[in-house]
């Protein structure tokens, strides 16, 4: 069975720089791609980056050169998959997921992934 366990998160000052982690267990597939995700209330999961099994990134348009993903084998059963975003906005709070997906297809693109952490809330403050 596929966990993805998040931490970090919670309350930052803009301008600073905030880590989120994703402690993702092994999933029994070559191809797996992992992602970064945030959604605010009324509004559809938007997709924030995708890394592949081979290391390849991408970001959607609207992440402006500020987040960071990247990802660590943490032993046999586990990958650790971060996201870091520099000079946080108010306009970054939200809630923040992790997800899982198996394929060669890797975009963030929220309706794609079927396996997703619990989320973690981000309020930044100006």
């Amino acid at each position: 069975q596929v966990h993805l366990v998040q931490s970090g998160g919670g309350s930052v000052e803009a301008g600073t720089s905030l880590t989120l982690s994703c402690a993702v267990s092994k999933i029994p597939a070559d191809t797996v791609c992992l992602g970064w995700f945030r959604q605010t209330p009324g509004k559809r999961r938007e997709g924030l980056a995708t890394i592949a099994h081979d290391g390849s990134v991408k970001y959607s348009d609207s992440v402006n050169g500020r987040f960071t993903i990247s990802q660590d084998d943490a032993g046999n059963t586990l990958t650790l998959l971060t996201l870091q975003v520099d000079n946080v906005k108010p306009e970054d709070t939200s809630r923040y997921f992790c997800g899982a997906r198996v394929g060669l297809w890797c975009r963030p693109d929220a309706e794609k992934f079927i396996y997703w952490g619990q989320g973690t809330q981000v309020n930044v403050s100006s």
